[in-house]
C-alpha cells in the first residue's frame, strides 16, 4: 500500500516506522517544516490512502484537500471538530472516503465501549457524580483532549443528570467537569471517576507509548481504501 503522509511530528514519523515494518510505502511527505509538496502534488494513482496528523488550524483543510484530490484520507488531528459536520458533507458529495478518529488506540476505543455502558449502568443506580480527567504533554495544543471530548460526549448521552461539560471544576450539577492537566512527555491519559459518599469507581486508559496510536491508524489505512463514506473505530473493530 502506498501512503501518503500529511504532518511529520511525533506521530508521523512513528507512523512512518511501523508502515514499513508492516510492508506499506511512503509515497510522499507533506509537512510543512520538513518538505516542499502539496496534497494537490498526489492523485490516486501515486497514493492508496492518506494519513492525516497536524494541527486543529489545518486539519480540515487537508481533508478537504484530500477529498478533492479524489484521495481516502485517515484523519487523527483533533481541535477541528466545528468543520466535521461541512467535512461529512463534502465527503458524501464527492462519494469519497473519511475516516476520522480522536484516539486510534485499540485499547482508548474499549475504553470508549466501555465508558458508554459504565455511564448508563452508573446513573441507572444513582448516587454517584462523574468527573473526567485527562493528562497530555506539554506540547499537546488542544484542550481539552479530543479522546476527553469523545469521553465527555458519551458520559452526556448516557447520564441524563449531565447536560454539558465544563473544562474545569465543575459549577452546577448538570455540568461535567473535564480537568486538563498538561505535564512533561505524558502521551495521554483519560480517567472517569464515579464517586459518592460512600465509594469511588473509576475506569482509566493510560498510554505508554505512541504506537498503539500508529498502528490503529495503519490499521484504518488498511481497512479505508475501496469503501466510500465517514468512518470511525466503531466500524473499524465491529463495536
Amino acid at each position: 500500500m502506498k501512503i501518503l503522509l500529511i504532518g511529520y511530528g511525533k506521530m508521523g514519523q512513528t507512523i512512518a516506522t511501523l508502515a514499513a515494518d508492516r510492508g506499506h510505502e511512503i509515497a510522499g511527505i507533506v509537512d510543512l517544516h520538513a518538505t516542499q509538496l502539496s496534497i494537490s502534488d498526489f492523485t490516486p494513482e501515486k497514493v492508496d490512502v492518506a494519513i492525516e496528523f497536524t494541527h486543529p488550524d489545518s486539519a480540515f483543510a487537508n481533508v478537504t484537500a484530500c477529498l478533492r484530490q479524489g484521495i481516502p484520507v485517515v484523519c487523527g488531528s483533533t481541535g477541528w471538530l466545528h468543520h466535521f459536520e461541512e467535512a461529512k458533507q463534502l465527503t458524501n458529495e464527492l462519494g469519497g472516503s473519511l475516516f476520522y478518529a480522536s484516539n486510534y488506540s485499540v485499547g482508548v476505543n474499549l475504553f470508549f465501549h466501555f465508558n458508554e455502558y459504565m455511564a448508563a449502568k452508573m446513573h441507572q443506580f444513582g448516587g454517584y457524580d462523574v468527573a473526567v480527567r485527562e493528562i497530555h504533554h506539554t506540547q499537546k495544543i488542544d484542550q481539552p483532549s479530543g479522546t476527553a471530548l469523545t469521553t465527555a460526549e458519551a458520559i452526556i448521552r448516557h447520564f441524563p443528570s449531565k447536560t454539558t461539560w465544563r473544562n474545569e471544576p465543575a459549577e452546577t450539577p448538570g455540568e461535567l467537569a473535564i480537568i486538563s492537566e498538561r505535564a512533561g512527555e505524558a502521551v495521554g491519559t483519560h480517567i472517569v471517576t464515579y464517586s459518592s459518599a460512600v465509594d469511588i469507581l473509576e475506569l482509566k486508559h493510560e498510554a505508554h507509548s505512541r504506537e498503539g496510536f500508529a498502528v490503529g491508524a495503519l490499521l484504518a489505512a488498511e481497512w479505508l481504501p475501496g469503501r466510500v463514506g465517514v468512518f470511525g473505530m466503531k466500524e473499524l473493530l465491529d463495536l
